[in-house]
């Protein structure tokens, strides 16, 4: 995907190939010249809507589920309390104790049933609204920056009625570890996916699967937009480069992962405080269902006295949240769990730019043009 060139999400370079039929250039675009500072030779294909959607998600699932353990411990930094001594003191020591702890399934793969469940119906819903909104922009003249940043926000707000239900899911999942888990406490005692889901609605009423619902979307929205963005920009300097070194227009798959990845952190790292909050709303129980959680012996946990916080806060919004958190804990609160979200995010937009474009390559070797 480029910005401001011939490639883009939807279109690939077969100036390898030869064409059975001639190939139709983008509206706005005409063949490269001599005086041309972007690379010439490209031959283009514009996708179908379809193929997109599939690349899109079969890419964007897959990559979640490899990332998920890396999620789970950044759930985990974000989602425990700021009592000293910290339980988990880094990434890496959460990492290590979660997997000593609880294990892989019950532990660092918790919740990963909901999170594939909300990934393949939410990318593929992602992929498609963010190339039709694309084209259609770029097609009356939106500048491609302002048309990227745009698309990506309506693509993730399409997107969001799937996926937010599997965020609280999995996120409650992710917090509680291990059924009857006595190494780490949240307030919930989950047997599985399924379980879960009944007792939140027995509990908390259909409205719970949507807790934190502007947050997520104060949180991925400005994350989508500005990953799209940022991979635009970054895989077109990548390709102007790598044609200026090695008069290659075709990028190697490591700087496919590369721009995927600096994309994917650098967009992460900007909206870590708005995934702190996003977390901490949609796990925080709500005052009303206390007391009947409290008497259900389903809901009965067994953590040890010692590891139960004394206090509690209870946010009753974002900004709120942000506020309470920077003048109780300081600036620092507001980055928990930054380590984490930066590696998730990289290797996550890495893998899935990377899976998408070979899944929408092979797709378009089927097709005449």
């Amino acid at each position: 995907m480029l910005e401001n060139s011939q490639h883009d999400t939807s279109r690939r370079n077969f100036a390898s190939r030869k064409p059975k039929k001639s190939h139709v250039l983008p509206h706005n675009r005409v063949p490269s010249t001599v005086e041309s500072p972007e690379p010439d030779c490209y031959t283009e294909y514009t996708a179908p809507l379809v193929h997109v959607m599939f690349a899109g998600g079969i890419g964007g699932s897959t990559a979640d589920f490899l990332m998920h353990s890396i999620d789970t411990v950044k759930t985990r930094l974000q989602g425990q309390k700021p009592i000293k001594p910290l339980k988990y003191q880094n990434m890496l020591h959460a990492y290590i104790t979660i997997f000593k702890q609880e294990g892989v399934t019950r532990g660092l793969y918790s919740g990963v049933t909901p999170a594939i469940m909300g990934s393949v119906p939410a990318t593929t819903i992602y992929f498609g609204t963010y190339e039709l909104t694309k084209r259609k922009l770029t097609a009356i003249g939106i500048p491609d920056t302002v048309a990227h940043l745009t698309a990506g926000s309506v693509g993730d707000v399409m997107a969001s009625s799937v996926y937010v239900p599997s965020e609280v899911l999995k996120t409650r999942l992710q917090l509680q570890g291990r059924y009857n888990n006595p190494h780490f406490f949240s307030g919930y005692n989950y047997k599985n996916t399924w379980h879960a889901a009944q007792t939140l609605y027995k509990y908390e009423g259909l409205g719970a699967f949507y807790h934190g619902y502007k947050a997520t979307l104060l949180r991925d929205v400005p994350f989508s937009a500005l990953q799209f963005a940022f991979y635009e920009k970054f895989k077109l300097w990548a390709t102007l480069y790598t044609n200026t070194i090695n008069q290659d227009n075709q990028l190697s798959l490591k700087w496919e992962i590369a721009t995927g990845a600096f994309a994917g952190g650098l967009a992460g790292a900007l909206t870590t405080p708005l995934d702190v909050m996003k977390t901490l709303l949609q796990t925080q129980v709500q005052k009303q269902v206390k007391a009947k959680q409290s008497i259900s012996s389903k809901q009965t946990t067994t953590a040890s006295p010692q590891n139960v916080p004394k206090y509690t806060h209870y946010y009753t919004g974002i900004w709120e949240g942000m506020i309470w958190n920077y003048k109780n804990y300081g600036f620092k609160a507001l980055f928990s769990g930054i380590g984490p979200r930066i590696a998730w995010t990289a290797m996550q937009s890495g893998i899935m730019f990377v899976i998408y474009e070979q899944v929408l390559g092979l797709l378009v070797n089927d097709i005449s043009y």
